[in-house]
Order: C-alpha cells, then structure tokens, then sequence
C-alpha cells in the first residue's frame, strides 16, 4: 500500500499555521483538533516546519512558561522529512522509526498535499497482515 492510498482513505486535509502564532495558541489548535503535529507555513503556502507535541515539551522544558509567549518558528523543526504519494507503507515506517517522529507530511512539485501519521501507517499495516492472514486460512481450508 502506497502513502496515495492512505490520503484517499482518511482524507488529505491539513491544518497548517503561520510560524509567528505562539506556543500557546498551537497547544489550544493542537488539543483543539485532537491532532499531534501541525504543519508550520509561510504565506505563499509553502512548508518550512513541523511543530509537533515534542517539540511543545521541549519548549516548555527549556524555557518554562515563556516558551508560551514565543513564536512557534523558535522550537519547531525545520528540517522537515516529507514523503510522496508513492512511497510505500514500508518506507514510510523505516523513516519514521529511524527519524524518531511520527508524523510525515506528504510533498510533490512543492505542494502540500497531506500528512501521514504512525497511527495511520499502523491501522493500514494491521488491516493488511489480517487479509494475508483470512487469505492463508481460505486456502488451507479450501486445501
């Protein structure tokens, strides 16, 4: 399965800010939207970070309850790995877990067109091991 087919499912919706909100207006939109990470945009749309929960708890951890006034463009990352609507599942889990985030927004030709998460990967993943499995079972009771 393809990071194509993951957006067709769930929807290829994002929400993005502008890098001068603060800390504290991305944790009220994160708990706001049950979301973990938000994509950080300049005004011509195109992505320049990821804010995501760690780095909030990072903020807060270095600079305590002033981190709450500055700007989210201070603790994001902005080096930020994406992925294409053709990467596989497969690929997309090895990012993740050698990059230690859970979060990959989807970019072709400069474009956002969504986010994928670990939890979505995992659904995905499980959904296709249970078919392999019910197909296994088909055969050898057809056998």
């Amino acid at each position: 399965m393809s990071v194509g087919r993951i957006l067709a499912e769930k929807g290829a919706s994002v929400i993005t800010v502008p890098p001068h909100r603060t800390i504290d207006e991305a944790i009220h939109l994160l708990a706001e939207k049950r979301i973990g990470a938000l994509v950080v945009g300049d005004s011509g749309g195109r992505l320049i970070g990821i804010l995501s929960e760690r780095d909030v708890m990072r903020a807060l951890a270095c600079d305590g309850a002033s981190a709450f006034d500055q700007p989210i463009s201070r603790y994001m990352t902005a080096k930020v790995v994406t992925c294409t609507r053709r990467t596989s599942i497969e690929e997309v889990m090895e990012t993740m877990t050698e990059g230690r985030f859970r979060h990959l927004p989807v970019v072709e030709d400069g474009q956002l067109l969504g986010v994928v998460s670990i939890g979505d990967v995992v659904k995905r993943r499980i959904a296709a091991v249970e078919a392999e499995h019910q197909a296994m079972r088909d055969y050898i009771t057809m056998a």
